[in-house]
């Protein structure tokens, strides 16, 4: 097969250990910067430029697109589709996952638990808005964030509600979450790869901290799943149109509760924690379906 990465720096883990992985099992490859990547539109035909070359004679593509090239990466995805390129990653299932607000109501709606969340665009209802989700903490969030960035614990309802003050007038679009105590600073991210479990580790906050992001400074661990997390994390993967997904949840006492689903999940805490080969999963999965 002849593959294509979509990725900003072929010097990333995610991106080389990808390569390495098609190289292994004898496809070629080839990195493309899809921020460079120029679209020509025409009746009948759609073509991708990339450093004046027309990129020709794709098999697939896999893309890994970040949060701040979200809406060129999704239209580049869907111009090669329009090729009739396969692709690992549906631009509409990137935009939706992408958006916090509507990943968490498309979660909702097929009865898949979610930490209480509510927002408002409103300035008159800022200060009521922390009041629906119960007795503090809050956790508030930016609705576009990434890593931990944009992400504040909120000790009291005044507190919560300068802070939803502060954003609003900054003209950043946040939400509030209840705080979830019992999780003790530590969630689960389960690496999905057309509906299987290849993966799942436990990421552990550091002293001080609350959020277990690894760019943090989080440590993972090996993490055995529950039927019922197994079963909660498929099904939110799937509910969201993302055949490779990394799906972060919080255990509880009363079970699962999803926190987001990463159209776009890093491979190197994940491969370096279950010393398993995701790359390998996620090129199998692309041989196995291309043809379609």
């Amino acid at each position: 097969m002849n593959i294509l990465i979509l990725s900003r720096n072929p010097a990333l883990y995610s991106t080389d250990s990808l390569v390495r992985a098609c190289r292994r099992r004898r496809h070629k490859v080839r990195v493309v910067d899809h921020m460079q990547c120029d679209l020509v539109i025409d009746n009948g035909k759609l073509e991708v430029i990339y450093h004046g070359d027309r990129i020709k004679n794709i098999d697939a593509i896999i893309p890994r697109i970040g949060t701040s090239a979200t809406s060129h990466g999704a239209a580049v995805i869907r111009q090669f589709l329009g090729q009739g390129v396969f692709s690992s990653l549906d631009p509409n299932a990137l935009l939706l996952a992408r958006d916090k607000v509507s990943c968490l109501q498309a979660l909702a709606v097929a009865k898949i638990p979610v930490p209480k969340t509510a927002l408002s665009n409103n300035y008159e209802s800022l200060k009521g808005i922390s009041r629906e989700i119960g007795q503090p903490p809050f956790v508030i969030k930016l609705v576009q964030g990434t890593h931990g960035l944009g992400v504040i614990l909120s000790e009291s309802y005044r507190n919560a509600e300068s802070i939803l003050e502060a954003f609003y007038k900054s003209k950043q679009k946040v939400m509030v979450q209840a705080f979830i105590k019992e999780a003790k600073g530590a969630d689960v991210r389960v690496f999905i790869v057309d509906g299987t479990i290849v993966g799942s580790m436990k990421r552990q906050a550091k002293a001080g901290e609350f959020r277990s992001n690894l760019h943090r400074g989080a440590t993972a661990s090996l993490i055995s799943l529950t039927d019922h997390e197994k079963e909660v994390a498929i099904r939110a993967a799937e509910v969201m149109g993302l055949p490779i997904a990394g799906v972060d949840m919080l255990q509880t006492s009363a079970g699962p509760l999803i926190l987001e689903v990463n159209a776009s999940p890093g491979l190197e805490g994940i491969e370096t924690t279950t010393k398993v080969s995701i790359a390998d999963k996620i090129i199998e999965y692309v041989e196995k379906n291309y043809r379609r």
